[in-house]
């Protein structure tokens, strides 16, 4: 509670002293001025049976001030602009911004297929200069399109004669070869589409030429049924057109000129005969021809296909150590010589600096509030084809407290968590990466299909040291091969092939320390706990597939989702089979280079993951969002618990808020029974509703925010683990369908967020609404938490 209570101070007395003194001068003019100009209170809809409140509201220029969580007049930045002079000034009645309002709303109908639309307005004044606005609409009825007819397609192969149809955006039903039945309802934006469409199929089969009035789409209404409307795109494609030759300038990073290789390249493979690619480059480009050749995704020479075009142009901005000074399809970059078959194609390329490097120092919380600094080293072009290598190291300091720590101390002879004390955790990483711009072995044949945009693969080795609540991470190390393809702007798919994990761990002391005051030194369940922090090595096959259409900062429209499926521990597995005992299974493998002293345990599992966000706008103040994730681990052979590092966890400033991280679940499992920590099986929901109430104060825009977070995690079915009268110890924490209902944790409150371009300051206070070992609203405490960025 103390931070929360020191921020509180700090804001109020923020907002209370900023320019108090010239806002008490100004709020005395503020109010005598607002009372003598015409203010509107209220703006309304109606007759708009078709049409939502919320999309005209959006349309429209006549507005009133923000209202509070929708609610009607209450507008409390206008009454604080009022009596302070900072908020939100009155939104005026302009009467020539309601009449363009009504064309408006006509043209919108019209789009619609409303034609007969009549938009009318009432202004009333209720009290003195305060006004509310009316806009009554009759709709009238729709008009529909009854069939959609093409003329003037260029003679084509039959087999893109077919493409060409079955892309329609109005294929259905078909009434002859050019004609489709349709039956819908008008819609100009769609018949727009549908040009925009066969203007592109134009231009990527040679017709570079044409332009928005080479296709028209002509619309006739049915003398009888004047409602009924039969539409026809003419279609007048122009002359057909060649690539011709291409031309690559790349400048390297400096503005002074240096020394220039040229190479250029003539026929087959390369172009097509008579064709060529001529290509120079400046030294400091430390680049070799051979990446700017592969670029391209047309031949010169061959048919005009636009989208082969920009996806060249994506291929040279997605390299990563390069920048586009010019491009086009003229030297001068204007418009292109139709007068000539052939299109030449020009590109003019920049390459960043190779070397840099990046320091950022960082504020953290998991258990405590900590700080931390890191130091990259980039070069971004290292052999001359666009690869990237990164060399980076982390390390950070987190005071913990002894409250935190007490969860896990053994208990006194009264009962109560023994004081362990304040203490610093400390953790450091070193990570080296290098990346190349497309796929390497075994996927490089996928490159050249139309559903993979840009592909590229990166290795990565890492080594890291880390204090936790529970246990202390020795030393952990990774490499990962891991593939990324992108399928589109929304679309991304990655494969780790390969994810080798060698991880050494140790119970924390004060964790050591209660498992022994709990069972005993030489107990069954103590040695089957110490099993769980073994030194581990795993290998992980892993395919994610990521749809995203947000702004990954804000998060305030669209959505994201992420799913995944991984199988583990086969590598190790065949290895103890086939080569350390031929013919018998131990269940660990020795040690390699000396890491560990110990042998090494592996685990095998197969592991999925289900992650979906949504974020919709409520007004252009207000978002309503939500999250739902599920997780399943499933034992393998004979495999009977997760390791500690692949198990799902609950609990956290950015999972279920009230609960630490670590230390929610599993299941119904006692308050500070640490048998085994992290289940098989995760179900949570969140949702937020994020109300904007001030903007451009201090530079960001302030954010109230109502959070519920619910959900837990479960031990598996084959999860195992029985004292020495064969009795379950796990059996409260087990996932049972009968009961895992009554264990869902559920934590809500309000939060502050300090919205940045760049960055979001998170700020919640959470109280346990239902905690599975107390039920509902029986903990009225509030639980504080900190983040950087939206919790999701």
């Amino acid at each position: 509670m103390l931070p929360f209570r020191l921020l509180s101070i700090f804001l109020l007395a923020l907002i209370m002293t900023t320019d108090a003194v010239s806002a008490q001068q100004n709020s005395r003019e503020n109010s005598d001025d607002d009372e003598s100009e015409e203010v509107i209170r209220n703006v309304r809809f109606t007759g708009n049976s078709n049409v939502s409140n919320r999309s005209l509201r959006t349309l429209v220029r006549t507005r009133n001030n923000r209202e509070f969580l929708g609610i009607p007049r209450f507008t409390p930045w206008y009454y604080i602009w009022r009596v302070t002079g900072r908020g939100e000034s009155p939104a005026l009645l302009d009467r020539e911004t309601v009449s363009n309002d009504m064309d408006r709303i006509r043209v919108f109908y019209e789009n619609q297929g409303f034609f007969d639309v009549e938009v009318d307005t009432t202004i009333v004044e209720y009290r003195p200069n305060r006004f509310e606005v009316s806009f009554l609409i009759r709709e009238g009825r729709p008009s529909s399109i009854r069939s959609v007819s093409y003329t003037g397609l260029p003679d084509l192969d039959d087999e893109l004669v077919e493409d060409f149809f079955s892309g329609s955006l109005y294929a259905g039903s078909v009434s002859d070869d050019s004609t489709f039945s349709v039956r819908e309802q008008y819609n100009s934006q769609k018949l727009r589409q549908e040009q925009t469409r066969i203007i592109d199929f134009l231009k990527n089969h040679g017709y570079a030429a044409a332009q928005r009035d080479s296709v028209r789409a002509l619309v006739k209404a049915d003398p009888d049924e004047p409602k009924q409307l039969d539409v026809l795109y003419s279609i007048r494609p122009g002359d057909f057109y060649t690539f011709g030759n291409v031309y690559i300038t790349l400048d390297g990073p400096g503005e002074n000129g240096d020394n220039r290789d040229t190479m250029k390249v003539e026929g087959p493979p390369y172009a097509l005969e008579g064709y060529s690619i001529d290509m120079n480059k400046q030294e400091s480009a430390h680049t070799q021809f051979s990446l700017l050749k592969e670029q391209l995704h047309f031949t010169p020479g061959e048919t005009f296909d636009q989208s082969a075009y920009l996806r060249s142009i994506n291929s040279y901005q997605n390299l990563g150590m390069m920048l586009i000074n010019r491009f086009g399809l003229s030297e001068d970059s204007s418009l292109p010589d139709y007068s000539k078959s052939e299109i030449p194609v020009y590109f003019e390329l920049q390459t960043l600096p190779r070397h840099s490097i990046r320091t950022e120092f960082f504020g953290m919380r998991r258990y405590g509030f900590g700080t931390g600094i890191g130091v990259n080293y980039v070069n971004n072009n290292l052999f001359g084809r666009a690869e990237n290598f990164t060399l980076g190291v982390n390390t950070n300091l987190e005071y913990v407290t002894s409250s935190t720590l007490s969860e896990i101390a053994p208990v006194d002879e009264d009962g109560n968590r023994t004081s362990t004390g304040s203490t610093l955790f400390q953790s450091y990483e070193v990570r080296a990466e290098y990346s190349v711009p497309r796929l390497n072995f075994p996927f490089e044949f996928v490159s050249v299909y139309d559903w993979i945009e840009s592909g590229r693969t990166r290795y990565t080795l890492s080594y890291s040291q880390s204090n936790q609540l529970l246990f202390d991470i020795n030393s952990d190390i990774r490499f990962n091969l891991r593939y990324e393809l992108r399928h589109s702007p929304r679309f991304q798919s990655f494969i780790d092939l390969v994810e080798l994990d060698v991880v050494d761990t140790n119970p924390s002391t004060q964790f050591r320390n209660r498992l022994i005051e709990d069972f005993g030194e030489n107990s069954i369940e103590f040695l089957r706990i110490e099993e769980d922090f073994r030194p581990q090595f795993s290998t992980i096959l892993r395919y994610t597939l990521r749809a995203q259409n947000t702004n990954l900062i804000r998060r305030d429209y669209g959505y994201f989702s992420e799913y995944s499926i991984a199988l583990a521990g086969n590598v190790p597995y065949l290895m103890d089979r086939y080569l350390v005992n031929p013919g018998e299974i131990d269940g660990s493998l020795p040690s390699p280079f000396g890491i560990s002293t110990n042998d090494l345990a592996y685990s095998r599992f197969l592991k999925l993951t289900a992650d979906f966000r949504r974020y919709i706008p409520m007004t252009d103040n207000s978002v309503f969002a939500f999250r739902l994730f599920g997780g399943y681990a499933h034992l393998i052979g004979e495999t009977d618990a997760m390791p500690l590092n692949r198990r799902f966890f609950a609990g956290g400033s950015n999972d279920i808020r009230g609960w630490d991280q670590f230390l929610l679940g599993p299941g119904a499992t006692p308050a500070g029974d640490l048998t085994r920590p992290g289940g098989d099986i995760k179900l949570a929901a969140f949702k937020e509703f994020r109300q904007i109430f001030m903007r451009n104060l201090l530079n960001a825009n302030w954010h109230i925010a109502w959070h519920t977070d619910a959900g837990n995690v479960w031990y598996g079915p084959r999860n195992e683990f029985l004292d020495e009268d064969d009795r379950d110890i796990l059996e409260d924490g087990r996932f049972q369908f009968d009961s895992f209902y009554n264990q869902i944790a559920v934590g809500t409150g309000l939060g502050l967020r300090l919205d940045w371009e760049f960055l979001v300051a998170r700020f919640d206070l959470t109280m346990r609404a239902h905690d599975p070992l107390q039920g509902w609203f029986d903990d009225r405490r509030l639980y504080f938490s900190f983040g950087i960025g939206h919790s999701f």
